[in-house]
């Protein structure tokens, strides 16, 4: 579990805040599954948006409170915690009701959150080559430069993560999505799917009778993929009929709704795509 050290907090002020306080974007599908938890668990948050469409999280002031310039990040009593995994187990520990990691099933839990963990930049790779416009998509020069040069460190050690962020902005900028990418991406989400479209085969949620952790990571790829074209009707009825389900809580459906603009920008994606054979499906062959 990802939680700074008190010398790896740069901007000092949240050190002294009190309560739950979530930086977040609105559309930004880890922010989303967090969103989610705290609903579910009727916990009362208070909201700090952070636009990356303008790259606020690579702003000064944010890479002192998340060193790796991701979304979402909590602030519990002064303590910081990154990483939306991490984050919802927290949750999940502190804020006991209703508990949605089953205690006898922390061990199959954690593998999943893992198996969903794996796919993040797979994710990105397919809203990347079919959900937004190349315009949308890329990191401006100086907010990477931003992230490249921040000095700041992870549990009091230099962060890693930072060079495989910089990887993908960097070969997103100069190579785009290939269809080789998009193809290895597809394939690994319907093996993910697959097994997910199984366990559904004679049980309501993932991990059995109950809504879990497990369900919110999962229907958040799921949600996302659909925007992507990802043919769910015809490879994983279960899990769509499990998607549908899930997204009829209203307090689930409010954190997955699309704003009217990007909604347009989507529309007019897949309607070009759809003209130029470019559809995920014409180009992975899923």
């Amino acid at each position: 579990m990802v939680k700074l050290y008190e010398k790896d907090i740069k901007t000092k002020e949240v050190k002294e805040w009190k309560g739950v306080h979530l930086f977040h974007f609105t559309s930004s599908s880890c922010s989303q599954k967090v969103r989610i938890v705290l609903n579910l668990k009727g916990i009362d948050w208070i909201s700090h948006p952070i636009n990356l469409l303008q790259a606020e999280n690579y702003s000064q002031w944010y890479l002192g409170i998340n060193p790796r310039g991701l979304l979402p990040a909590l602030v519990h009593d002064g303590d910081v915690h990154i990483e939306s995994n991490d984050i919802v187990g927290y949750l999940d520990d502190c804020f006991e009701i209703p508990k949605l990691i089953p205690s006898k099933q922390s061990a199959a839990v954690a593998e999943q959150l893992q198996a969903e963990d794996n796919l993040h930049l797979d994710l990105r790779t397919l809203t990347f080559g079919f959900s937004l416009p190349k315009f949308l998509t890329g990191k401006p020069p100086e907010a990477l430069d931003a992230l490249e040069s921040s000095e700041g460190t992870v549990e009091g050690k230099k962060d890693s993560h930072k060079k495989v962020q910089l990887a993908f902005w960097q070969n997103l900028a100069r190579h785009g999505i290939t269809p080789e990418q998009a193809t290895q991406s597809a394939e690994r989400f319907n093996r993910e799917f697959s097994k997910l479209e199984s366990r559904l085969a004679g049980q309501e949620f993932l991990m059995g009778d109950d809504i879990s952790i497990v369900d919110i990571v999962w229907f958040i790829y799921a949600h996302r993929l659909r925007s992507t074209g990802y043919p769910f009707k015809r490879l994983h009825p279960n899990l769509e009929a499990w998607y549908q389900s899930l997204l009829s809580r209203p307090e689930i459906a409010k954190e997955v709704a699309d704003p009217a603009p990007l909604k347009v920008i989507r529309f007019l994606t897949q309607k070009y795509q759809a003209l130029t054979n470019t559809t995920l499906e014409k180009v992975t062959g899923i």
